[in-house]
């Protein structure tokens, strides 16, 4: 919220301009901080609404968390106080939404709240990951490091997600086009020259049948194949949202021949990075594997990591449950695990398998574009093809005769 101010100084100066504030309350502190005597304080008008952003829509890249992270890291490595440094920042970030939650969190902290408890006050934008890493950095004096940890973590996680929504740009943008191709064609040129074809009074060919059998059921029953695939959408989207829903999907991810290995791949990744970033920022193994679980997104992986979490806290060893998965976790990993585990080097040890799942990642999808490219071509090719020649073969036979 902005606030314009009217106020004075000790000596009676006048003072006036725009403050940003959470509340009333927190702008006049503020100014009292300043030295400033208040003399008048209103909210700044609303904007008209045409120019307001829409908040359903507003978010906060995580991009925009990273800088924060790293800038508010390299800030305390200057021995910088965290309010100042949260003020600074606040300044500087170009999120309006992020920009309020950061200007929340630093007065809450300049009221005496513990830095991690402030961040929890904003879930959708701090996760049990990011709060438990910044409470493990509070208590063992090292903030600025669990910071910057948390910056190269987030980083990678970027980099990962935005590979994998690339990946599936050029088949999804390929099969858009392949469908608006066919239904243009069943529902405009088709129909234009079933016409013609009927006139000449020849038998068909099968295929030609097929198609104009298409065009026709599209015509008479379009608007249910569009009620049904939006039907099917909206169950399948509230289906993931469900626990039973999300296992569901999450088993047959998995099981899908080709995606099923490479996904394998992603989780195991996530799996390590997570729980080696928790080690390192000095969280209990236990409590690290119950936030990697939440984190890990899949609930097949999570169900075994929670039960290595219960192994763990009767005294067990993680690569002892993971043994009983190998479908799961290859075999390599698991050995990697034992030895990190008996030489207390976990969290380095699974750095290195983090990198080498990275670049096996890395080829897959390198390998999966180069692949992809060619077969949705000819697949859109053949589609497109065999719409044409079954409109014009009965057309040269008319010719020929």
């Amino acid at each position: 919220m902005k606030f314009n101010y009217h106020a004075r100084t000790k000596k009676g100066e006048a003072r006036s301009g725009v403050i940003e504030a959470s509340s009333r309350e927190t702008a006049v502190a503020l100014l009292q901080k300043h030295g400033l005597f208040v003399t008048l304080l209103e909210e700044k008008s609303a904007q008209a609404f045409w120019s307001k952003k829409i908040k359903f829509f507003d978010r906060v890249p995580r991009k925009e968390i990273v800088m924060f992270s790293r800038q508010l890291s390299i800030m305390f490595k200057s021995k910088v106080a965290l309010v100042e440094a949260l003020q600074v920042l606040t300044g500087q970030i170009q999120n309006s939404l992020f920009k309020e939650k950061v200007l929340k969190i630093s007065e809450d902290v300049r009221a005496g709240v513990s830095f991690s408890q402030a961040l929890s006050y904003h879930p959708k934008v701090f996760s049990s990951f990011y709060i438990s890493m910044v409470k493990a950095g509070e208590m063992s004096g090292t903030l600025s490091s669990a910071l910057n940890h948390l910056a190269d973590h987030m980083e990678r996680e970027y980099d990962l997600s935005q590979k994998i929504k690339g990946a599936m740009v050029y088949p999804v943008f390929i099969l858009f086009v392949m469908v608006a191709v066919v239904i243009l064609m069943l529902g405009f040129v088709v129909p234009q020259m079933a016409e013609l074809l009927k006139e000449t009074g020849q038998d068909l060919p099968f295929l030609t049948k097929v198609v104009l059998a298409s065009s026709d059921f599209l015509l008479k029953w379009g608007w249910l194949l569009a009620i049904v695939f939006v039907s099917l959408s909206a169950i399948i989207f509230h289906s993931l949202r469900t626990k039973s829903g999300k296992s569901f999907f999450d088993g047959i991810i998995l099981k899908t021949p080709l995606l099923g290995s490479f996904f394998k791949m992603v989780y195991v990744s996530r799996f390590a990075e997570n729980l080696s970033v928790l080690i390192a920022g000095g969280l209990p193994i236990a409590q690290s594997l119950e936030i990697t679980g939440y984190i890990v997104d899949n609930s097949v992986y999570q169900k075994v990591i929670f039960t290595v979490r219960d192994e763990v806290r009767k005294g067990g060893m993680i690569s002892s449950v993971l043994t009983k998965y190998p479908a799961l976790f290859p075999p390599v990993f698991t050995q990697m695990c034992l030895i990190g585990e008996k030489t207390g080097t976990l969290d380095s040890t699974l750095l290195n398998v983090v990198d080498f799942y990275e670049k096996e990642v890395d080829r897959l999808i390198n390998t999966f574009l180069s692949l992809l490219e060619p077969i949705m071509l000819l697949f859109l090719g053949l589609v497109v093809g065999g719409l044409m020649a079954s409109i014009l073969m009965p057309l040269y036979q008319v010719t020929s005769l």
